[in-house]
């Protein structure tokens, strides 16, 4: 089996102090790889590298096309307790073309937790947040089944995030564990570079490599092409 993806649905510019590449940049390398469309997707306080909030009302004026690819413009919320909350508030939410919500250990006041199942369903439960991030994160267990069928049932889609196998090695493992319950429960999934270089956007090989080797249905890839995607997220209610 041979899947293409043409949706990079989670990255960084240097609006993220610790990525390093403009939007004109990420964009350029997006097009020389012939991809479709990108999310910038940078992040919310409180976390440490983030931009002024205002990044998140501003960057509305920002084309919809750049180097010929379609740009959304997104976040990556930060999940901040055990009841699933989440950062930035409503009226920047609104803005967001696309919500990832993730867990980042500076954020989150609940992660000495030993189960975070909680966690995830009330992240679940937020109607603006479309995908669930770097959720294979080892520090943060929680049960996948009871995850992994909630996120089905409310139309929320789970990252296998390319990113984490090599900033958070000890993912691999959970990612596979995760996608084949996605699988077995027809859940759907988005497949991530969680990009914080240029060189990056759309690198997504070694999430790729596992999800072949599982012979992973490509109909649950909401990421896919462009419309397949934006589709999924008009169902959500976002206004694209």
């Amino acid at each position: 089996m041979s899947i293409t993806i043409k949706v990079d649905a989670h990255t960084h510019t240097c609006c993220s102090a610790h990525a390093f590449g403009t939007i004109w940049e990420n964009m350029r390398v997006a097009a020389e790889k012939r991809l479709e469309l990108v999310c910038m997707t940078n992040h919310t306080p409180p976390m440490p590298d983030s931009p002024h909030i205002w990044h998140f009302t501003t960057m509305l004026e920002l084309p919809d096309y750049v180097e010929g690819v379609r740009l959304l413009k997104g976040c990556e919320s930060n999940v901040l307790n055990r009841r699933g909350e989440i950062s930035p508030d409503i009226e920047h939410l609104e803005n967001a073309q696309v919500v990832v919500a993730s867990i980042h250990q500076p954020c989150y006041n609940d992660r000495a937790l030993a189960d975070h199942t909680e966690t995830w369903l009330g992240v679940i439960e937020n109607p603006y947040v479309n995908i669930l991030g770097h959720s294979g994160d080892p520090r943060c267990p929680y049960d996948i089944e009871t995850v992994v069928r909630a996120a089905r049932d409310k139309g929320k889609c789970i990252e296998i995030n390319n990113h984490s196998y090599s900033v958070r090695s000890k993912s691999a493992e959970n990612c596979r564990r995760i996608a084949e319950k996605c699988k077995e429960l027809s859940c759907g999934i988005v497949v991530s570079s969680d990009a914080h270089t240029p060189w990056d956007v759309g690198n997504i090989s070694s999430a790729l490599e596992m999800l072949e080797d599982i012979d992973f249905p490509e109909e649950l890839i909401m990421n896919t092409t462009a419309e397949k995607f934006i589709d999924f997220l008009r169902r959500s209610g976002k206004k694209i």
